[in-house]
């Protein structure tokens, strides 16, 4: 019988916690009259914001709320790259793709923070900024993370979820694109849709490396020095489990 590895499950944690979040807010925000829903066809209020994730968690309660899981999220989706860095770093051939990967995913992370803690009333500017770094990089390592997928063939496995993740990263891009166009044409109610699918298809690229840690273990070793007897962490390591 397998026996999957526990850290499986930091992957799916993240996608599941953090779509709940977003739909939680988005309901905080219908309940408090702040945004319209997004099954409605026009803005057919002036008092109420369209129904974008950021606007959605502009206002309190809603904006507590926001912080805390975009907070939570970065930090999740940051140990979800580092492991992922330290899991293909023996096997993949050109080192820079997987350093360009795990910057990608630092600053991402960085990004989801930023405009999580800095909503649009309080500095517009600063959110604004982490949403493009969220956006730009996070689709970034979608397509890094889809090369490397493919190039390591981790368990025979890499076409499989290869093709996965190279159908996901043009869906992502794709929409990226028409969210722009719509938001220049002014159709918001479209915009608005359009981003929650592509914020739902980002997180559940991410999702995805459960697929990849199920086979691996990663542990964190403590040594004492002879001389000091100080504390001093060694790099990660990992090791297949024994199916």
């Amino acid at each position: 019988m397998k026996k999957f590895s526990i850290w499986m499950f930091l992957p799916l944690a993240f996608s599941v916690f953090t779509v709940a979040g977003l739909w939680i807010i988005y309901v905080i925000g219908i309940e408090n009259n702040k945004i319209i829903p997004l099954n409605s066809k026009y803005m057919i209020s002036e008092s109420k914001y369209p129904p974008f994730i950021s606007l959605a968690g502009n206002n309190p309660p809603a904006s507590c709320v926001f912080s805390q899981v975009m907070n939570v999220s970065a930090f999740a989706a940051f140990v979800i790259g580092v492991f992922r860095y330290i899991q293909v770093k023996p096997k993949i051939i050109k080192p820079w793709i997987n350093i360009s990967s795990l910057t990608a995913f630092s600053l991402f992370c960085i990004g989801v923070s930023l405009l999580g803690n800095f909503q649009l009333d309080g500095d517009e500017e600063v959110h604004n900024f982490g949403t493009g770094m969220a956006f730009g990089f996070g689709t970034y390592l979608c397509w890094i993370q889809t090369l490397i997928t493919f190039q390591i063939n981790l368990r025979s496995e890499g076409k499989i979820l290869g093709f996965t993740r190279l159908t996901l990263s043009a869906a992502i891009t794709f929409l990226m694109v028409i969210y722009y166009i719509f938001l220049n044409l002014n159709a918001i109610m479209h915009a608005a849709r359009v981003q929650w699918s592509m914020i739902m298809l980002l997180i559940t690229f991410l999702g995805t490396f459960a697929w990849d840690f199920r086979y691996h273990r990663f542990e964190l070793q403590c040594t004492d020095t002879q001389e000091a007897m100080l504390c001093s962490p060694l790099p990660v390591e990992m090791s297949e489990q024994q199916v």
